[in-house]
């Protein structure tokens, strides 16, 4: 049986692992051609095999999205390799916490390049294939719950990803003359390599926090993208999806 879809090619920043990896399997399920980037070699690798076992037509680059060089290379190489683009979900993601008055320039500056910067360079890159291809598309932002109600000891990432709010709907109004939908989606406290590493005290504070009193998994992140990378979503642009167990409303 064909899948939703079929046909169509998804490159996947930061999908080597957690809510990346989690997206590219449940796209590559719908029977996406999947493009998956990170820096880890090893770890992209283990990744593309898993998939390749199961029968998906999967392809993994060595990138970091916060270099425009890379940036292009992916892009390009996903167009060479499969023919085309149809989705992007910029999911390339760092933290380096500290408090606001111990944070260094390194620590602010990292956190932006890949939070935020690499949002910029992989869109306007796929966004110039999109409007060659004529064919409309997706982009499909990974944002935060801290991007919209901030977090103690992470100014740098709750800055970053209120940017990629703002850079959500600025790109959305702008690209929807050509048919590329752009939306953003907020996990909350998610169970992955990036939350693993929060204390005791930390993981309780978050929790109580949280109606649905549990974390959240990145299954579930990953079905609203698979959503907005369907066709239910031909209407949808320039949204915010927050899936945080009513972390924040």
């Amino acid at each position: 049986m064909k899948g939703p879809l079929d046909g169509k090619v998804a490159i996947i920043t930061g999908g080597s692992r957690g809510i990346g990896a989690e997206v590219g399997a449940r796209l590559a399920e719908d029977g996406a051609a999947v493009v998956v980037s990170g820096r880890d070699g090893e770890r992209l690798q283990r990744t593309v095999r898993e998939w390749e076992t199961q029968g998906r037509a999967v392809l993994g680059v060595v990138a970091d999205a916060a270099s425009r060089e890379d940036c292009e290379r992916l892009v390009s190489t996903a167009k060479q390799h499969f023919g085309r683009i149809d989705v992007l979900v910029n999911n390339a993601g760092v933290t380096h916490d500290q408090l606001l008055v111990r944070m260094t320039d390194e620590d602010w500056d990292r956190v932006i390049e890949v939070n935020l910067r690499s949002a910029f360079l992989m869109t306007r890159a796929v966004s110039k294939a999109l409007v060659r291809q004529k064919s409309g598309g997706r982009v499909i932002n990974i944002t935060s719950t801290a991007g919209a109600m901030g977090n103690a000891g992470q100014v740098n990432y709750s800055a970053a990803k209120a940017g990629l709010i703002g850079f959500t709907k600025a790109a959305a109004r702008e690209l929807a003359h050509w048919s590329i939908l752009v939306n953003a989606v907020a996990p909350g406290l998610i169970e992955t390599d990036m939350t693993k590493d929060l204390s005791a005290a930390a993981r309780e504070a978050l929790l109580a926090q949280v109606p649905l009193k549990r974390s959240g998994t990145t299954r579930e992140v990953a079905e609203m993208v698979r959503f907005l990378a369907g066709d239910g979503a031909t209407y949808v642009t320039g949204q915010v999806f927050h899936v945080n167990g009513g972390l924040y409303m």
